[in-house]
């Protein structure tokens, strides 16, 4: 069973920066696909990035491109979300996921139902 723990999150002015991780452990995911959902109150959550295996393909939603850069160790066991100029329209849970899924599916891998695993989410609340 895969477990997936983020942490990073915190306050923060608009403007400022944080850098979540999100650490796998006990399976197979840490060579597969990962990925970062938010979950802003009384909102669905939504795709932020993607990261698959190898570390060098990334995707992110629009909303976020330019100022977010995701990441992932050598070992690949752990991902990051360096978050930067961030808005208080940034603020929700963000969470970690993963699949046991093999092959690169960009389209798919932007969905929550792609995912088998999932963390318990960080809080990052901007202040304006």
């Amino acid at each position: 069973q895969v477990q997936l723990v983020e942490s990073g999150g915190g306050l923060v002015q608009a403007g400022g920066s944080l850098r979540l991780s999100c650490a796998a452990s006990g399976g197979a995911s840490s060579a597969g696909t990962m990925a970062w959902f938010r979950q802003a109150p009384g909102k669905e959550r939504e795709f932020v990035s993607v990261i698959f295996r190898g570390g060098d393909d990334t995707y992110y939603s629009d909303s976020v491109k330019g100022r977010f850069t995701v990441s992932r160790d050598n070992v690949g066991n752990t991902i990051f979300l360096q978050m930067n100029s961030l808005k208080p329209e940034d603020t929700a849970i963000y969470y970690c996921a993963t699949t046991s899924r093999a092959g690169h599916w960009i389209v798919a891998s932007m969905t929550t139902r792609f995912y088998d695993y999932w963390g318990q989410g960080t809080q990052v609340t901007v202040s304006s």
